[in-house]
């Protein structure tokens, strides 16, 4: 994929942690999060999904969420530690761990995914402020 491929693709940024902090902490969103996410395409689309460490403790579990709200095929394989999703125009390109502080305005991507491998770093940080919400975030990717 050349590097004007990259720059054209759809990009999706979908946060789990609203939902949780409402649903499951019944609590407000605190400032500071962290968590995991994983990075995924499907066709002309890229998704960085983010999910607090206390609702997806491994990158599978993520993976698996995404997928059961969007109805597409998969399961876990490796005794547990993959999902893989069973559905050929979809790819999961890595993953890793991330910092949001929302105070400051800064959100951080690092490590990578035991399961799926490091992230694709490339253009990642314009991806990222190219979302409405995250357009003034520092983002820093290590």
């Amino acid at each position: 994929m050349s590097n004007n491929d990259q720059r054209e693709i759809n990009f999706v940024l979908l946060d789990y942690s609203e939902e949780y902090y409402r649903d499951a902490a019944r609590t407000v969103a605190p400032d500071k999060i962290s968590g995991k996410f994983v990075q995924m395409r499907n066709k002309q689309t890229e998704y960085l999904i983010l999910s607090p460490k206390e609702l997806a403790p491994y990158h599978a579990n993520l993976v698996e969420r995404f997928c059961r709200d969007r109805g597409l095929k998969g399961d876990y394989t490796g005794e547990g530690k993959r999902y893989d999703i069973r559905e050929p125009a979809w790819t999961i390109v890595g993953g890793g761990k991330f910092d949001i502080d929302r105070s400051a305005r800064q959100i951080r991507l690092y490590d990578n995914s035991m399961a799926y491998g490091r992230f694709d770093s490339k253009f990642l940080a314009e991806k990222i402020r190219s979302v409405d919400k995250m357009a003034d975030y520092q983002v820093m990717i290590y």
